[in-house]
């Protein structure tokens, strides 16, 4: 059987993959040229905007008529094509990968992948999910000049790499409904060309580290932002790990020397033609110069292919396919590099405050430009909170929005969020200096959701924890949130010096003007949430009907923040059977301890995860959580989150995820069934199940 299923790859590697190409631009030429270099693909199938322009160019290729597709979709159905080369601009890439990993098309995405990292996670989350092939066309990585550099860095040929000073520019003619100097085409430098400057500082200060590729720890960039608000020069000091500085610089609007230098404690390497190298058959050979420290003259090395580099590009898209991957081998872009290499990207043109206008809020869309909705099929459940609104469901999972605000990557996320059935979301007066709130209202408002999705918003945090803060707190959370009132309103800390009756006075006064429906307590011991309930039950008003104190299978050693309570012990876990109160417990998962390699008694290099949940009874839930998640199929993670969804009162755990990943691999805990046998065993209640 092992040999058939050998000898059925070795066939499989032989046969020529099926190439279409998307998007019939000049990018989209060098490319079917290089398919004519190699035997590893084939042309078979161009899908354009309109089909005269399908034929006209498929005519060129040798494209049968047949195959020249007047639109987008009806290359992607095309049953003959098996990989995809998007060649559209690239604020269009993310639209047609994303559809065409889910018509199961192998992908070539031409650089940039996308307009930002937010789009090439949903890009890598789209190929992931549906198993298909996904690279980046950074086309000079797949050079064997590339190769020999990084084996000349990997050996010490110039001793410990310091500096690297990569540019790429030229001087296109303005033209303000062009490519190059469009806003809404993703215009300017720094996507256009500086995404290769970037891409090879990275590559090359990996490389230095004996590494596939490295990501800068800070990034300071500037640039000129010209006419058409786009930037027209730019450049960037990137700082690496091991004290490794890169200077880039890129442009559309001034000529530059186009070069590579790598400076090292024994000497430099110069590349004089390190992206271009290779595009076609007739300039295939290039050198490497290397000057080493006590020889009079450098040595030049020369590297030489046997096809141009757009060749060398399909055929390593080809043996990834072959092989059964979904990324492709270094040097060639695998996804980690590409993500790295778009966050680097962000964070040059957010230092010098340049977002495109598809970046902001009153304007960023959905990635695939279709409204908001949630997928016909979902695994989500849903309980209630008393006063929310009854027309509106309280998922099980409630999104966390105060890690991100940045337009893009917060509205990819919470969008993600949203299609797969989530509903709540939570957020704080204090979260980023109101910042959080005033990202999650404007998302709500961008795609019109508000009747939708239940707002958990928190205020009071200590040391304004007062009637008189609660009151000016909220009217300026709900003026950054947009709305005129919030699902779920908790007090973020108590203040025991404060009488009850006045902190249940206030929060109804809200209740009475419809400003606050549901009200809640986060950090709150249970005794004064009785006290609580008892004077408004005494005083014929609305009491507290969710709590958000932290509740996780790893019990909180110590306080993650000061002033922080937890609910996992025995005690606090019959108070909420016995009263039925909602949970929406912070940190639901323990801050990552139960992610496969985070935590170990001998691994102590996260201090804040040392600190808060290192134990040994902790550590025996997490060899339980191991291996009750082996037995069912699922990660420790989903063990650890089912925990939580099993307990015998309602909880709604906030998660805290900061890529679509994540999200993704929280959603298999929604549909673990633990028994009472196991979550006693589980939490070390109970010696067997």
């Amino acid at each position: 059987m092992a040999q058939q299923q050998q000898q059925q790859q070795q066939k499989q590697q032989t046969k020529p993959l099926q190439w279409g190409i998307l998007g019939l631009g000049s990018i989209a030429k060098a490319f079917a040229n290089g398919l004519k270099q190699t035997d590893t693909g084939h042309l078979v199938a161009v899908g354009s905007r309109t089909k005269d322009k399908a034929v006209a160019w498929g005519k060129e290729y040798g494209v049968a008529e047949a195959k020249c597709h007047g639109s987008y979709d009806a290359l992607l159905a095309d049953p003959d094509v098996q990989a995809i080369y998007i060649a559209t601009p690239h604020p269009q890439h993310a639209e047609w990968a994303i559809k065409g990993a889910r018509a199961k098309k192998h992908l070539l995405v031409e650089k940039p992948i996308g307009l930002n990292a937010a789009e090439a996670m949903a890009m890598t989350e789209a190929a992931i999910v549906n198993n298909v092939f996904l690279m980046e066309a950074f086309m000079y990585r797949s050079h064997p000049q590339i190769a020999k550099l990084v084996e000349l860095l990997k050996s010490r040929a110039i001793g410990e790499v310091r500096l690297i000073q990569a540019t790429f520019g030229f001087h296109a003619g303005f033209n303000p409904e062009g490519r190059l100097f469009k806003n809404a085409l993703g215009g300017g430098g720094i996507l256009d060309v500086g995404c290769y400057a970037v891409s090879m500082a990275r590559l090359v200060a990996g490389a230095a580290q004996g590494k596939d590729y490295a990501d800068p720890t800070d990034v300071k960039g500037t640039g000129q932002l010209g006419a058409s608000n786009v930037d027209e020069w730019a450049a960037a000091v990137l700082k690496f790990p091991g004290g490794i500085v890169a200077q880039v610089s890129t442009s559309v609007s001034l000529n530059q020397e186009n070069q590579v230098r790598v400076f090292g404690t024994d000497g430099w390497i110069h590349l004089p033609t390190p992206w271009g190298m290779g595009r076609d058959a007739k300039s295939n050979t290039t050198k490497i110069i290397v000057h080493k420290k006590g020889q009079p003259q450098p040595q030049e090395i020369e590297v030489t292919a046997d096809r141009g580099s757009y060749a060398l590009e399909a055929d390593a898209v080809a043996r990834a396919v072959a092989a059964g991957k979904i990324e492709a081998d270094a040097p060639a872009m695998s996804h980690g590099d590409t993500m790295g290499n778009m966050r680097t990207l962000d964070q040059w043109r957010q230092s010098f405050n340049f977002l495109y206008d598809a970046e902001k809020w009153d304007t960023v869309p959905t990635i695939l430009r279709t409204p908001l909705k949630r997928a016909e099929r979902t695994t989500m459940t849903y309980g209630t909170v008393a006063g929310v609104p009854r027309h509106k469901q309280v998922s099980r999972l409630v999104m966390g929005a105060d890690n991100t605000t940045f337009p893009p990557h917060a509205a990819a996320m919470w969008d993600d969020y949203v299609e797969r059935g989530g509903t709540a979301f939570d957020t704080a007066y204090i979260y980023r200096g109101g910042e959080a709130e005033r990202a999650i209202g404007a998302w709500v408002k961008n795609r019109g959701v508000r009747e939708q999705v239940v707002i958990l918003d928190k205020g009071a945090h200590t040391p304004f924890c007062d009637p008189a803060s609660i009151t000016r707190q909220h009217k300026e959370s709900l003026d950054r949130l947009q709305t005129n009132y919030v699902d779920i309103y908790m007090m973020h800390r108590d203040n025991p010096a404060v009488p009850i009756g006045e902190f249940v006075d206030v929060l109804n006064e809200h209740v009475a003007k419809g400003t606050m429906k549901a009200l809640g307590g986060s950090n709150w011991t249970l005794e004064r949430v009785d006290a609580f309930n008892e004077y408004a039950t005494r005083h014929g008003k609305q009491g507290m009907s969710a709590i958000s104190n932290n509740f996780s299978l790893a019990v909180m050693v110590d306080p993650v923040w000061a002033g922080c309570l937890h609910a996992s012990d025995r005690k606090s876990r019959d108070w909420f059977e016995q009263r039925q109160m909602a949970l929406m417990p912070w940190s639901s998962q323990a801050r990552g301890f139960f992610l496969d390699g985070r935590a170990a008694p001998d691994k102590r290099d996260d201090k804040e995860l040392v600190r808060c949940w290192y134990s040994e009874d902790n550590f025996r839930r997490l060899d339980r959580a191991r291996e009750l998640a082996k037995k069912k199929g699922v990660l420790p993670i989903n063990i650890a989150l089912a925990y939580i969804l099993n307990q015998k009162f309602p909880t709604f755990p906030l998660i805290g995820p900061r890529f679509m990943s994540e999200t993704r691999t929280s959603w298999p805990a929604l549909e673990v069934k633990l028994s009472d046998q196991e979550v006693a065993y589980l939490s070390l209640e109970a010696d067997r199940y």
